[in-house]
Formats: C-alpha cells, sequence, structure tokens
C-alpha cells in the first residue's frame, strides 16, 4: 500500500474489526494504521495471480506462513553467521541474538508510515552487513585476515586480474557475474525478508509486543547468568560486536596515514655518507631474491616435509660442492596469502607496509630502500628481474633500480603456466645473459622475483637442462604434461601438493643457478615473500618465511655470526624470527664499514 494513501472507508470492514488496533478510530473514519491491519488481515482473500489465493485458500495460507519463517530463518542466520568460515557450525547458530529483539522493538514502537521506511533501512542496512560478512570470509580464506574497509578495494582489482589469467577470460567473467548475482540477492533478501516480518508482526500486534518483552527478558538472564550450550554462549551480541569493531577499523584506518608518516621519517642510515655504506659487500655481485609464497608451512607441515627436506638438503649438498656455505632464520612477513609487493616493501624499506595505502605513500616518499642505498653508493649497477610485471611499474624508480627487466624483456617465446608468466629456471637464465654474463662489468645488485610458485600452483614447469633452455618454446609440451588448475583446486590436498612442488622447482632453480654462475664475489639472499593462501597452511596462524643468506666468500657470513643464523639452507625450529621490516638495517649495519 502506498505510504500516501489517504484515510477513508473500508466497506467490508465493520467498525468494530476497525476499532481492533486502531487506537481511536470510530465508525466510518478509518486511520492509516487501521487501514494497513485491515489489508493486512484480507491479504489471504485477495486474488493473487490468477485467482490463485480465491481458488486455493489453503495453500495461499501455507506460501503465507511458509514465506514468513523462511524470512524469519534468513534474517537469523545472517544475525548469527560468524564471519569465517571454519567457525561455521551449528553451534553458532543455536543462540539468541540481541539484534533481532531490539529490531523488533524498535519497529513495533515507530506508527506505521515511518515504520515501513525504517524496515527498508534496517532490510540494506543487515544487507550490506552481510555481505561484508562474505568479504570477510573470502579474505579470511585468501589472505588470513578479514576486508579491510578502508584499503582493500584496490585488492579486488587484483583479483580479477588474477581469475583472468588462472582460469580465463570465461572464468573471470563468470565469477564476476556469480559475485555480482549474489551480493543483489543477499541485499534484496534482506530487505524483503525484514519489510515481511514486519508486516507480520503488524498484524498481530499484541503477540508481538508480547513475544518481543518474553525474548528480551529470556536474553538478559541468560546474559547474566552466562547460560551456554555446548561452550556456545546462548545471549549473544555478536552482530553489534562485529559492527562496532569494522568502525574501529576504519577509525585506524583513516588515522594510519600520519602513524605511517611519522615512522618514515626515520632512518639511521639518511645521513651516512655514501662512501661509508655496505662497503664489507665492495666488489661483490648482491641478488635479493624472493620466492612467491615460499612460506613457514613448507618446511614445517608434516605433509610437506620430508620432500621439502629432501630438496633442501639436496641444495645444501649442490652449493657445498659447488664451495658455498649458508646461513638461514626466519623473518614475519606483514602479509599472508598475497599482497608480495606489500612484503617486498616492507623488507627493502625497513618499514612495516601492511596495507596499500602506505604501499603507495612508501612510494611517493623520499624513504631510501635497501636497493636505493646499494644505488646510491655508486659502486652497483642496480636492476630489477621482475618476471610477474606485466604493465607500466613506475614504483621501480622508487626502489632504485637503474633498469628493469618484465615479462616483455626476458626473451621469453614460451606459454604461460596459469598466473606465471615466465618460469624460474628462465628468468635466472635470462639475468645471465642480460646481465651476469657480461664481461667487464660493474658489480651488480639485483631484485629478482620467482614466480612460478605463485597461486593457483597449476600447472608448473620443472627443471631441464639449461643447454635446452633457448627461447622458453620447450616449456609448450612441459605446460600440456601438468595439471589442470581446475581439477587441482576441486582437492585441498592436491593444492598443498601442487604448492609444495612449486616451492621445490623454485629452490631447486635458485640453487642450480649458484652452482652453475655463482662464484667467490656472488652473494645470494633469498627469502619467502609471505605464506601461501589457508587452503595450504590450513588455518595456521604463522606470517613466518625462511630467510637465507649463500656466499662462497667466507668473510661475508663472518659478518652476520651474530645473527645466530642456523648452518645450511633449512632454518632450525628455534632459528631467530624477526619481523621484516628489521632486516634492511640489521643488514646495511653487518656490512658497513
Amino acid at each position: 500500500m502506498s505510504l500516501f494513501t489517504r484515510s477513508r472507508q473500508l466497506p467490508d470492514t465493520t467498525g468494530d474489526e476497525a476499532q481492533a488496533d486502531g487506537g481511536g478510530a470510530t465508525g466510518d473514519e478509518v486511520t492509516e494504521e487501521t487501514v494497513e491491519e485491515a489489508r493486512a488481515q484480507n491479504d489471504l482473500v485477495r486474488p493473487g495471480w490468477f485467482g490463485w489465493r480465491r481458488r486455493y485458500p489453503r495453500a495461499a495460507r501455507g506460501v503465507s506462513v511458509g514465506t514468513s519463517v523462511l524470512a524469519g530463518l534468513l534474517l537469523l542466520v545472517v544475525l548469527l553467521s560468524p564471519a569465517r568460515l571454519d567457525r561455521m557450525d551449528l553451534g553458532a547458530f543455536i543462540r539468541l541474538p540481541v539484534e533481532g529483539i531490539v529490531l523488533a522493538a524498535v519497529l513495533l514502537m515507530l506508527p506505521p508510515k515511518v515504520r515501513r521506511i525504517a524496515a527498508v533501512f534496517f532490510g540494506v542496512f543487515i544487507g550490506l552487513l552481510t555481505l561484508l560478512k562474505l568479504m570477510d570470509m573470502g579474505f579470511r580464506q585468501t589472505l588470513a585476515r578479514p576486508f579491510d574497509l578502508v584499503f582493500d578495494w584496490i585488492m579486488l582489482g587484483n583479483a580479477t586480474d588474477w581469475l583472468g589469467e588462472s582460469f580465463g577470460r570465461t572464468g573471470e567473467v563468470l565469477a564476476i557475474a556469480g559475485v555480482i548475482v549474489l551480493f543483489l540477492a543477499v541485499l534484496v533478501l534482506c530487505t524483503l525478508a525484514v519489510l515481511r516480518l514486519t508486516n507480520v508482526m503488524s498484524r498481530h500486534r499484541p503477540r508481538a509486543v508480547l513475544t518481543t518483552l518474553v525474548l528480551g527478558t529470556v536474553w538478559v538472564t541468560c546474559f547474566n547468568v552466562g547460560v551456554q550450550f555446548g561452550g556456545v554462549t546462548f545471549a549473544t551480541n555478536g552482530y553489534t560486536g562485529f559492527f562496532l569493531n569494522r568502525v574501529q577499523n576504519v577509525r585506524n584506518g583513516l588515522g594510519d596515514a600520519k602513524v605511517f608518516e611519522k615512522q618514515s621519517a626515520v632512518d639511521a642510515f639518511a645521513a651516512t655518507p655514501p662512501d661509508q655504506l655496505l662497503t664489507g659487500l665492495h666488489g661483490k655481485d648482491v641478488l635479493f631474491t624472493f620466492i612467491e609464497s615460499y612460506g613457514r608451512v613448507a618446511i614445517d607441515d608434516p605433509a610437506m616435509a620430508p620432500e621439502m627436506d629432501a630438496t633442501l638438503k639436496k641444495g645444501d649438498a649442490t652449493l657445498k660442492a659447488a664451495g658455498f656455505a649458508s646461513r638461514s632464520g626466519w623473518l614475519r612477513s606483514p602479509v599472508t596469502g598475497a599482497g608480495s609487493w606489500m612484503a617486498h616493501s616492507t623488507f627493502l624499506s625497513g618499514l612495516w607496509v601492511k596495507n596499500q595505502q602506505r604501499y603507495l605513500n612508501l612510494t611517493n616518499s623520499d624513504r631510501a630502500t635497501l636497493t636505493s642505498y646499494f644505488q646510491k653508493t655508486g659502486d652497483w649497477r642496480t636492476v630489477g628481474i621482475v618476471p610477474g610485471v606485466r604493465k607500466s611499474w613506475p614504483e621501480g624508480k622508487y626502489f632504485g633500480l637503474d633498469h628493469i627487466y618484465d615479462s616483455t624483456h626476458l626473451g621469453y617465446k614460451g606459454p604461460y603456466f596459469s598466473w606465471t608468466p615466465v618460469p624460474d629456471q628462465f628468468s635466472l637464465e635470462a639475468f645471465q645473459k642480460l646481465e651476469h654474463g657480461k664481461k667487464n662489468r660493474d658489480p651488480i645488485m639485483a631484485e629478482i622475483i620467482l614466480a612460478s610458485s605463485h597461486n593457483p600452483w597449476s600447472p608448473i614447469a620443472h627443471t631441464i637442462d639449461w643447454n635446452d633452455l633457448g627461447d622458453g618454446s620447450v616449456f609448450e609440451q612441459i605446460k600440456k604434461e601438468g595439471t589442470n588448475p581446475t581439477e587441482v583446486w576441486k582437492s585441498q590436498e592436491r593444492v598443498r601438493t601442487e604448492y609444495r612442488k612449486a616451492i621445490q622447482y623454485s629452490v631447486d632453480s635458485l640453487t642450480q643457478w649458484m652452482q652453475r654462475y655463482g662464484d667467490e664475489n656472488t652473494v645470494l639472499v633469498f627469502l619467502g615473500d609471505h605464506q601461501p593462501v589457508p587452503t595450504v597452511t590450513k588455518g595456521s596462524t604463522s606470517m613466518d618465511v625462511p630467510v637465507t643468506i649463500v656466499a662462497k666468500d667466507p668473510k661475508v657470513l663472518d659478518r652476520v655470526d651474530d645473527w645466530n643464523w642456523t648452518d645450511g639452507l633449512k632454518p632450525a625450529d628455534d632459528a631467530p624470527e624477526w619481523g621484516m621490516d628489521k632486516f634492511r638495517d640489521r643488514f646495511m649495519t653487518a656490512f658497513a664499514k
């Protein structure tokens, strides 16, 4: 009924019926609320579509009751559902939400016109919070953290790019369409559900008021007594807590820029003369190499440990045979699941870059990075091997790289491996040909990103004879023999297996390159950028990644003796754990004059 219908006589309603809940209407004079209730009471005799209500009154009543029940169940589910899938069990729904009781009380107190507008508002509001819960579920499954309303919108674009690159354009379009339909359905259904229950309460006002009072009393009593079923508190205000938590997160996010600006201004090496920087590495080629998603789970997880141990032991033997030694420890990454660029910038800048806004602020500042300090000395040619970059990357200048080789400049003519544009072995061979293998060159400082272990880990390459790499066409057959990501992701265990194989491939490629091309002037620092997605970590909250330094010159490792890192490529369980933002200053201190 229109919110602006004028008072009029109801021909099929007697005066007594009109006064049932009219609050003062008499005779032929009918108030707006009387009209609403009378029309609600006569709802079952409306003709409906093609007059079906009149022909099938029992079915009509059943549909009406069923719709009301479904509306109530829907609201109960959205109010009680947790914001993470690992807590989604029956116990989560055997609770009494105070928000539902308060909502009913507010709607019952409002006049009819305002009540309907309020019902729409509350329905949309509940729908939006439900969407936020769904976003949280998705982000927790991918990044092991909730969705950030201030900083994470850009991540949605990255997600669509990943879908297209991993599952093709069709998969990307279908996924986006499905998400849009889901979001619209949630908003519409939540709004309709609140409206439906509001109408039910309006035409059964006395019972609704009594029920609300009883439920309110039960909630207060159970809350004060602390009633629990199966360890779950029965009287809950979790929806309110969820909302207030997100409001506080937004407030913190909006103030984060000032906090980060103050942190950025503090740099222990800003005033150090260039000729006193990194003097302990003069004449050395220094390679900072990130292995995508190489997290602690690859080493600690019992299902992966045997194979990874074998790979790391083989790598140790390979390096020792070539005269190299190594030390390993742990770094705590600011991100998990994705967001590699934030981990890279944390490692290089010495600042905790935990969100996109910090990354943008950093790359638009004059804060020096580990790589830019190498450039500042004038003693190194600084280069970047970044096969994952397929578009313009203006941030490269900020990081102090004299030259950047992205996926289009490595000479690769082979196929993509899902998201990965260039297999790691080819990226390293390209670095050798383009920079490291040149004669009569200056020492090189290189930032190298190995991308083969990037999600979805299917299909993956495997190492071949280095002399057979050519222009990369050889990988066409290797890709055909690989797995299908759509099939792999139907099973968590298959995902975990392919992840482990991808990490093994990256480590093998790197240690073989060192054996083949490294010399007494080569210093390699390699590390993971973050843990993989929770599908692989199985809910582990650790954000640790392995970090290793490899060198043939014993004087290099002597300078890091006080780090107390573990000998070899595998850090011990009790090896030191630093925040990733601490590495820059520790490294520069160790290799200062």
